[in-house]
């Protein structure tokens, strides 16, 4: 009776269709008579339940039996099963498995199923499951790298001014108007953050006129080709030899001082590079008599002039010497010298020169490639490890330490931002805590009196953008990474924690009149809103166009509206006529004659009111006059002078000023009803216009520097032997005046890389 009772049945292997019907199973799912048959159900049923007293230990192996064998609906759940979940079921089971025989308390059922057989069978099951689900999973990764997460479409826009460029374009959260994504030109790719995101909205002039100018003998190729041509003689005068080596000529010292203090009280004050009291010490030095100065310091007192020389006056008079000055610590710093550089004083003098390229516009449009070796000499350095965990220093080493470091991080910030390039750093890789609210002369000392939040220190305008420093990293990913982000919500989450982390940063900072001992200047209270609103900006442009046309998503209009007019209010302030250098408009300055982000995003912040005006125009639909707000149009009118005035102050491209006149003639065209030939040849007419007046700029530029140079006016070559090249290249809209000749031309820098 016990033989009888130890009898079972062996498992079933065949399906349940083969069995019913008696005959061979190729045990495959399906299987080959389910094939055949066309029976879309192949199943493996288990046994009946076995006797009492080995139950348990039976489900466990009838579990596996299951796994091991899927149907076609489990083999497709597998992929979404994660790696490290599967690992750890697999491991669950083979243990729950394997100690079953050895956790059963009665004898008859240790010895059923101690057979090494079963055990063997079990353990042969476990192993083929195993090597399914790391197939399954290996399967899954390779789906999700190959194969996009949502439908994205490429647009692709020619034209005879602008080249060639291509838009990618993805859905935003099952609404019809999509989101843009990213912009490819020639060899580059620019993310959302990038400029061009948002002039590509008047695309669409360029095609307007191409029919127009692609005419023989067009005046505005003509002038156009003029235009560049002498652009080029006037870079070519203000450029220096290269290599530029380092010399000990300074200007005056009462222009130096000048310049100096420009830089003290502006860049300085967001960026910290110097102790300042020692930074004072050595620059009286370099003016003693008889004293050879030290060549590391005197690239960076060049740098700082080049740096304060753009905000000197409003036309930039310094601009050739602060070119030379840049060329001649770029020369400098090219020096096949490397170990014995790994110090504070290298970085800081990189950080200077990244600085000076960007403000001063010498291949400032690749900063963000030079932003990352400045990250990682730091990281080498080990900055990016909080001084508590090195060596034991001095307060004044620590934080001098700590301070660099944040500027680190803000020019990484800032070079994606420009670039449109993604970060390529998190808040994981560092652990370096943000410097304390210290005076410089405070950490000389090695116990100071620390000051509360509410004090106003030399670190108070930094360690307020620190603090909104997360927040804007993780904005900066969110536009420029890989990663579809097209989840509107998440966008109005970083907007409300922006806002919040700003209110914090600065409420201490309200608290300080204009009349207290320490308090922060107009200009640093300009660059902390200028900062928030342009990041709202930045934040809210991919939606900027669907919510022209989709009511869910109208506050983006009103957030990029309303920050625009109020950074563009920023810039373009006026100032007395003739003003001394203390009473000058230290930021106006920077935003009309240096290149950089207040340069750049003076236009960018034009054209987003000049589409939102454009929106409400081709959305009117009665008969009568349409009512347009007057702060807005006041700025369609203030733009144009601006971009003229920018002409004036130096820059070489023409192309930008005509751009901006083309997008004011379009608004007046549709503000007056106009039909699209019509507005076609207004268009065309008011870049003829607007060339006309750069050219005039130009040549008197060239009359007045004549004595400089052996070129002249007559040397020009003939003017209609320009190729198409040559007229594409140089849209530097914004900036970056591309002194140093790489031997590349690009068509589609015509907006925010300089009027060069």
């Amino acid at each position: 009776m016990a033989e009888s009772e130890r009898r079972r049945r062996r498992p079933a292997v065949s399906c349940t269709l083969c069995r019913r019907r008696k005959i061979k199973c190729n045990r495959e799912s399906p299987c080959s008579n389910c094939v055949r048959s066309k029976n879309p159900h192949c199943e493996y049923t288990s046994l009946s339940p076995p006797p009492r007293r080995w139950r348990a230990a039976a489900g466990q192996a009838v579990h596996v039996q299951r796994l091991s064998e899927p149907n076609t609906s489990e083999s497709s759940n597998l992929a979404s099963i994660p790696s490290s979940t599967c690992s750890e079921s697999t491991s669950s089971s083979r243990h729950s498995v394997l100690a079953a025989p050895t956790s059963s308390t009665s004898p008859s059922a240790s010895a059923s199923l101690g057979s090494t057989r079963e055990v063997e069978a079990l353990r042969r099951q476990i192993r083929q499951l195993e090597e399914q689900l790391v197939k399954t999973t290996r399967q899954s990764i390779t789906f999700n790298l190959s194969t996009p997460s949502i439908d994205s479409q490429t647009i692709t826009t020619s034209s005879r001014l602008a080249g060639t460029f291509h838009m990618n374009e993805t859905p935003s959260d099952g609404h019809t108007q999509p989101i843009s994504r990213f912009v490819m030109h020639k060899t580059r790719i620019f993310g959302q953050s990038h400029w061009m995101s948002g002039v590509a909205q008047f695309r669409d002039i360029l095609l307007m006129i191409d029919p127009i100018i692609n005419e023989e003998n067009s005046k505005a190729v003509i002038d156009m080709q003029k235009c560049k041509h002498l652009g080029k003689i006037i870079k070519e005068r203000r450029k220096p030899p290269w290599p530029t080596p380092l010399t000990s000529d300074l200007p005056p010292k009462e222009l130096a001082d000048s310049l100096v203090d420009i830089y003290l009280r502006t860049t300085e004050t967001i960026y910290r590079v110097f102790h300042i009291p020692t930074f004072k010490r050595d620059y009286e030095s370099v003016w003693s008599a008889g004293r050879s100065p030290d060549s590391a310091f005197l690239v960076q007192l060049k740098l700082t002039l080049a740096i304060g020389a753009t905000m000197y006056d409003d036309r930039f008079t310094l601009r050739r010497s602060a070119i030379r000055w840049v060329h001649e610590a770029q020369t400098w710093i090219s020096e096949p010298e490397f170990k014995s550089r790994l110090h504070i004083q290298f970085l800081q003098t990189q950080i200077l020169l990244l600085l000076a390229r960007e403000i001063v516009g010498v291949e400032g449009s690749f900063i963000w490639v030079s932003a990352g070796e400045l990250i990682r000499n730091a990281m080498y350095m080990g900055l990016h490890r909080d001084p508590e965990h090195l060596p034991q220093g001095t307060k004044f080493v620590s934080e001098v330490r700590r301070r660099i470091w944040n500027t680190v991080l803000e020019l990484a910030l800032y070079s994606s931002m420009e670039s449109g390039g993604p970060p390529l750093l998190s808040l994981q890789d560092f652990d370096t805590h943000p410097p304390q609210n210290l005076d410089d002369e405070q950490i000389m000392l090695e116990n100071p009196l620390l000051n509360t939040e509410q004090s106003f220190t030399d670190m108070s305008t930094s360690l307020a953008l620190r603090k909104m420093f997360p927040t804007r990293l993780a904005i900066v990913k969110r536009l420029n990474g890989i990663s579809d982000h097209s989840e509107y919500a998440e966008t109005l989450r970083l907007d409300a924690e922006l806002r919040v982390s700003y209110k914090n940063a600065c409420k201490h900072i309200q608290a300080h009149n204009d009349e207290s001992a320490a308090s922060p200047s107009p200009f640093q209270r300009k660059i902390l809103d200028f900062t928030l609103r342009r990041y709202l900006v930045a934040l809210h442009s991919p939606y900027f166009r669907a919510s022209q046309h989709e009511t869910v998503y109208a506050f983006s209009r009103q957030v990029i509206v309303e920050s625009s007019l109020k950074m563009w209010n920023y810039v373009s302030q006026r100032v007395p006529t003739e003003p001394s250098v203390q009473d000058c408009d230290d930021f106006r300055r920077m935003a009309l004659c240096a290149d950089g982000s207040l340069h750049s995003c003076a236009a960018q912040v034009y054209f987003m009111i000049a589409s939102d005006l454009r929106a409400q125009l081709e959305e009117e639909e009665g008969l009568g006059p349409v009512t347009l707000r007057q702060d807005l149009l006041s700025v369609v009118t203030d733009c144009k002078s601006w971009s003229l005035e920018s002409v004036r102050a130096g820059e070489t491209n023409g192309k930008g000023y005509m751009f901006i006149s083309m997008v004011s003639t379009l608004l007046d065209g549709l503000m007056r009803g106009l039909p699209k030939d019509q507005l076609s040849r207004m268009l065309v007419a008011s870049a003829e216009e607007a060339l006309a007046s750069c050219i005039e700029v130009f040549e008197t530029s060239l009359n007045e520097g004549s004595d400089d140079t052996g070129t002249s006016l007559d040397d020009m070559t003939d003017l209609t032997s320009f190729s198409s090249a040559d007229l594409l290249g140089d849209w530097g809209f914004m900036g970056q005046q591309n002194q140093f000749d790489f031997g590349v031309t690009e068509p589609m820098n015509w907006v925010y890389t300089g009027y060069t």
